[in-house]
């Protein structure tokens, strides 16, 4: 099956077209600055030739047209007509606690999503309007919803729930809801196939590190406890989120600078983490190379950074009574062996040796043989578990309906 994968933003469109069967990206690609007069389309189809065309691409509706316009060129296509795809699949952040698997997209599953956006205000209104684009330029064909927090929806209410009035979770749906989902059940998966090992054997921490960071507790195929909660804010020092902080310091902060709300909300997810904590970026590359020029405030964001990760890993090993994997994903996860080599630095308690020069290789198994506990690097691959997921719901219908 041949699946078009949307990630749409609020001024982008992320894109694959997948072949499930082989595994393969035929094509891949970004829409920016969509509603902006510099918009423009990158496209890269599998066999590395590529194109940007800029234009006047007013909302998502025209985005889309334009990835199905590339898509269909004679010199930079994948496809002869649109009937060469055969499903969408949609990566959506909230499904809230009604969705905790993939689901197909129907008239009854957009109000749900429309009532979840208090939850995501700034990401499920996007999701929406490319599932409405998308129903717009390919009528009929069927739609797949993967859901960022789906994975992290059977966390025992030991870990998500918070220590406030039980009433307030009844009624305002507060919970720790953990984000990330995709990528931490696609590395946990592969973390099994790698070792040759049964997932439903395995308790795995995943530490899934870009601009955004989170890590999960995977136990027996199952996530039981994750960083992020209500929000991506939550957990780990990230590249402009503060991470954990005492609740309390907002409300003091907002006294004392005068803030609103608003203002202490760009605060905590615009201007903390990395960037706020080094003065000098939130991009990891820039961190490191200002640590290594002496700065010390660099110094102080990437040993904070890393000092969170190994607490974490700490937790989620007393959580699961052990840890046999302990796995490294996202940008900085999979790129940086600097921060690699300085969370697992001191771990030998926990059974983690890790081997300097399969580290630096950039190896899928970075441990010394003789360690107890697994730790790896492994490129996530969001977009492949959604057009699988994809796939594999609309074969099921369609089985469905020839038995019928």
């Amino acid at each position: 099956m041949k699946v078009l994968v949307l990630n749409c933003g609020s001024s982008s469109i992320k894109y694959q077209f997948i072949d499930t069967e082989k595994k393969l990206a035929l094509a891949k690609g970004v829409v920016e600055r969509i509603g902006m007069s510099s918009a423009v389309l990158s496209h890269t189809r599998y066999d590395g030739d590529s194109i940007k065309i800029a234009g006047e691409i007013l909302d998502h509706t025209i985005g889309i047209e334009y990835v199905l316009g590339v898509m269909l060129s004679k010199n930079h296509g994948v496809i002869d007509n649109k009937d060469d795809i055969d499903a969408v699949g949609h990566r959506i952040v909230h499904g809230g606690e009604t969705f905790s698997d993939s689901v197909l997209i129907t008239d009854k599953v957009i109000p749900v999503l429309q009532d979840n956006i208090e939850l995501a205000p700034l990401h499920n209104p996007s999701n929406i309007k490319g599932i409405q684009a998308a129903s717009r330029l390919l009528p009929n064909k069927p739609q797949v919803g993967v859901f960022d927090t789906a994975f992290h929806v059977k966390m025992p209410p030991k870990a998500f729930l918070y220590g406030i009035p039980y009433e307030l979770y009844k009624k305002h749906k507060i919970r720790r809801y953990g984000f990330h989902g995709t990528s931490h059940r696609y590395v946990s998966w592969r973390t099994a196939q790698i070792l040759g090992k049964n997932i439903e054997d395995l308790k795995i921490v995943t530490a899934h590190l870009g601009n955004g960071c989170s890590m999960a507790a995977i136990k027996n195929g199952q996530s039981i406890d994750t960083s992020m909660g209500f929000t991506p804010l939550e957990g780990l020092i990230m590249g402009t989120r503060s991470g954990d902080i005492d609740p309390s310091l907002i409300l003091y902060i907002m006294g004392k600078e005068e803030l609103s709300t608003n203002e202490a909300n760009t605060l905590l997810n615009k201007h903390s983490g990395l960037l706020g904590l080094s003065g000098e970026s939130s991009d990891m590359r820039e961190i490191l190379k200002a640590v290594n020029e002496g700065r010390e405030r660099a110094k102080y964001a990437f040993e904070i950074f890393c000092y969170r990760i190994k607490k974490y890993l700490g937790a989620y090993a007393a959580a699961m009574n052990g840890v046999d994997a302990f796995v490294f994903t996202g940008g900085i996860g999979e790129n940086s062996f600097e921060v690699r080599e300085e969370v697992c630095k001191n771990m030998e308690y926990l059974g983690i040796k890790i081997n300097q020069e399969k580290n630096k290789a950039q190896q899928e198994i970075i441990s010394e043989d003789s360690s107890r506990v697994k730790v790896m690097r492994i490129p996530t691959n969001e977009e492949l578990v959604i057009a699988l997921d994809t796939s594999e719901i609309v074969k099921g219908i369609e089985v469905k309906n020839h038995a019928l």
